[in-house]
């Protein structure tokens, strides 16, 4: 598919090599070289996609990602010199789709693109507007209008977020592994680890939680994963807390008291049955 890149690179080199590889596979390619540049030029003509080097003059790369995360869902793959995982962190929670860190394989570059601008496109086209809103608990997700709200506000999410809860929500209170999220996220092109589900998850937490370190609609699995549960938030039952997450009866408890039984979907024991998600 042939698409409409800006580069922002303030290695001319660099930038050079980028644009000979998109051009050869047939896409339209602007180049520049800071951030203030980029802005005006992802503002006055909006991209499909945006390769953006982190350490820029005038606007950081970091500092443009936060804004443009702002304005658009435009994918942004982020290019860097620094390689920690503090580095990658920051870059994929200020909105990053992606990330690769200095010296690369331009091949690997180019494959990485071609995966971002399949899922922008099946993003775009995926869902008719027709599509029902999901409904789980005070959590509702629009595919439609690529929207979600929680607790009565609208959040804004980036196009991996807004995935990744979608999955989740058509099948509350199953629980997905990360690799299961990462295959319904990218499907076959898993070029970005299953960290990124777990920045992803930390990230909505913040936005859709009331209370983000004690989760009760996006909460994890022990050992398994993550799930959406819609009992409106009466805490987590065995195999949500410090247990191995197998989703067994949890044991007698410190005081050497039973355990309580966890319903359909939180311990696998019999219990009140979870309520499905249910289209508005």
């Amino acid at each position: 598919m042939c698409a409409h890149v800006v580069v922002a690179e303030d290695d001319t080199k660099q930038a050079e090599l980028v644009r000979r590889y998109l051009e050869r596979e047939g896409h339209d390619v602007v180049v520049v070289h800071d951030g203030r540049a980029a802005l005006e030029q992802v503002r006055r003509r909006p991209p499909d996609l945006l390769v953006l080097d982190v350490m820029m003059p005038k606007v950081d790369g970091l500092d443009v990602c936060r804004i443009l995360r702002a304005e658009s869902d435009l994918p942004v793959l982020m290019l860097t010199a620094r390689s920690t995982e503090d580095d990658l962190l920051l870059g994929l929670d200020l909105g990053a789709d992606d990330y690769m860190t200095k010296p690369f394989s331009p091949r690997e570059l180019m494959a990485r693109i071609r995966s971002l601008l399949r899922r922008s496109a099946r993003t775009a086209a995926a869902v008719p507007p027709s599509d029902p809103v999901l409904t789980v608990g005070a959590l509702r997700v629009d595919p439609g209008r690529h929207e979600v709200w929680a607790h009565g506000r609208r959040i804004e999410c980036t196009p991996g977020e807004f995935r990744l809860l979608e999955v989740l929500a058509e099948r509350p209170g199953q629980v997905f592994t990360r690799a299961q999220i990462l295959e319904q996220l990218h499907g076959f092109d898993r070029y970005i680890t299953s960290r990124t589900v777990d920045v992803h998850v930390m990230n909505l937490r913040k936005k859709i939680e009331p209370r983000p370190r004690a989760a009760r609609t996006l909460v994890t699995v022990y050992g398994v994963g993550y799930k959406l549960a819609d009992d409106g938030g009466t805490g987590p039952g065995p195999g949500l807390g410090e247990g191995d997450g197998s989703g067994a009866g949890a044991g007698p408890g410190a005081g050497g008291g039973p355990a309580a039984v966890a319903g359909p979907g939180e311990g696998g024991g019999p219990g009140r049955p979870g309520r499905a998600a249910h289209a508005s």
